[in-house]
């Protein structure tokens, strides 16, 4: 069993509105803290833009952190439409996701670009969560491997040691984002071994090993523990899942099972 402590993220992508955060954000805190899972998880919701602050107030006085999906590779300037991770950090956000794929493929997002936000977002001290993966053509091409460790080597490229301590990183291969469909946790476990592995060839083995790579991919309650009981996975960041309370509440807890058990 490794030392890393377990991550939970909840990404609610483009939904809900501003009363409906609110009430979730109370549920969520409200499920856990039934629990004693904030004893031993980093649990994080990331919001949609306009409701971060009114979310961040909800969580006010409890240890559920703040997120956000993006950022801009920029701190400042004229660059209409951006959010700056110095905007983020100013209302409370701890971490940020970078590189995930419905900007990937939907945006077309680079891996310079991505490796920019990411750099941008540890400048303004907020802890990126750069996502990777592979799409279907790519896997069913054999080359899955490679195209995540160049999306890990291009994102983290001239990240120092000090920086690159303290990033996560999400698998989340893109068939398997919404679709229902789940990589096997042999498949996951190895997956998130040559992440790691990747790491340790940019950097050493120690902070590799250090490093928390998380999976996100259609996880459930139901397959969560399976999924975060493989020794490389750390946690896991959820989409359409944690938009119910109870729900995520429940992978959270499939979180805690791998430390206390």
């Amino acid at each position: 069993m490794s030392n890393r402590r377990p991550l939970v993220g909840g990404n609610w992508k483009m939904n809900g509105d501003l009363a409906g955060c609110v009430e979730l954000t109370e549920d969520v805190v409200a499920a856990l803290s039934q629990t004693d899972v904030l004893d031993h998880v980093d649990v994080s919701i990331h919001p949609p833009f306009p409701y971060i602050q009114a979310v961040g107030h909800a969580l006010k006085h409890h240890a559920v952190d703040l997120g956000a999906q993006d950022c801009s590779p920029k701190l400042e300037g004229a660059y209409t439409g951006q959010t700056s991770p110095l905007m983020l950090a100013d209302l409370g956000t701890l971490s940020v996701l970078v590189g995930h794929s419905e900007r990937r493929h939907g945006l077309e997002e680079s891996n310079g670009l991505i490796g920019q936000k990411l750099h941008a977002a540890s400048e303004a001290g907020l802890i990126p969560i750069l996502c990777v993966g592979e799409t279907k053509e790519e896997r069913d091409g054999g080359n899955a491997h490679d195209v995540v460790a160049k999306q890990v080597r291009e994102g983290l490229d001239g990240l120092d040691s000090t920086a690159a301590g303290v990033i996560s990183i999400a698998y989340e291969p893109v068939w398997a984002i919404g679709t229902g469909e789940t990589a096997t946790s042999e498949d996951v476990q190895e997956a998130h071994q040559m992440v790691r592995s990747v790491v340790g060839s940019m950097y050493d083995v120690e902070l590799a090993e250090a490093v928390r790579i998380i999976y996100g991919g259609s996880v459930k309650a139901a397959n969560a523990a399976e999924l975060f009981a493989c020794p490389d996975v750390d946690g896991g960041l959820i989409g359409g899942a944690s938009l119910d309370a109870r729900t995520f509440a429940a992978i959270c807890l499939a979180a805690r099972e791998t430390v206390v058990a």
